[in-house]
């Protein structure tokens, strides 16, 4: 069976990320056929247009994660009402030197969960900006805004509401259909 590798940004760094829970959730709910690769971004140089010419080394494997992968999937808390620079950060890394966007063509999604009640939508839409720029189509419904609570999603990506495992299958088959389309 041949396999869609998905490139997948976790955009916290932080060890017990919501956004993780989430993203492990969503890996479980994906085809077979899906193969999900965690991009590590908490090593990544600040990005610098001195090293444009020669890229570091994590800089280097990033790009090559990137561009292995046959589709990406940002699963992204909201910081300020923005995405976390350190998330900012890689994608910046990976869509230089000019001419090299390790993005382009890729198909993409988005989604995220916070405390708030709003979910990451601000964030989410800064992200979309971006991507539209980098010239990855971006899955654009459903949106996926979620709050956590206590019991949604465990340390494992089990989720615990029937009706959120329903609405997060929806998104994954959603955007397996799109990076179908796309890829």
């Amino acid at each position: 069976m041949i396999k869609t590798r998905v490139a997948l940004f976790v955009g916290s760094l932080r060890k017990d990320s919501f956004n993780r829970k989430l993203a492990k959730a969503v890996e479980k709910l994906a085809p077979e056929d899906f193969e999900f690769a965690h991009v590590r971004i908490d090593d990544l140089p600040l990005y610098n247009q001195d090293f444009d010419a020669d890229y570091p080394a994590e800089a280097t494997r990033l790009k090559k994660d990137i561009e292995s992968a046959d589709a990406v999937l940002f699963v992204t808390p909201e910081y300020n009402r923005a995405i976390p620079g350190v998330l900012k950060n890689a994608i910046d890394i990976a869509s230089r030197p000019w001419g090299t966007n390790s993005f382009a063509g890729k198909p993409a999604a988005v989604l995220g969960i916070s405390v708030g009640a709003i979910g990451t939508a601000l964030a989410q839409q800064h992200l979309r900006n971006v991507l539209a720029y980098l010239d990855a189509p971006t899955l654009g419904q459903p949106e996926v805004f979620m709050q956590m609570k206590d019991g949604l999603i465990d340390d494992d990506g089990n989720i615990g509401n029937d009706d959120t495992r329903k609405f997060l299958q929806d998104f994954v088959d959603r955007y397996v259909a799109w990076v179908k389309k796309h890829a």
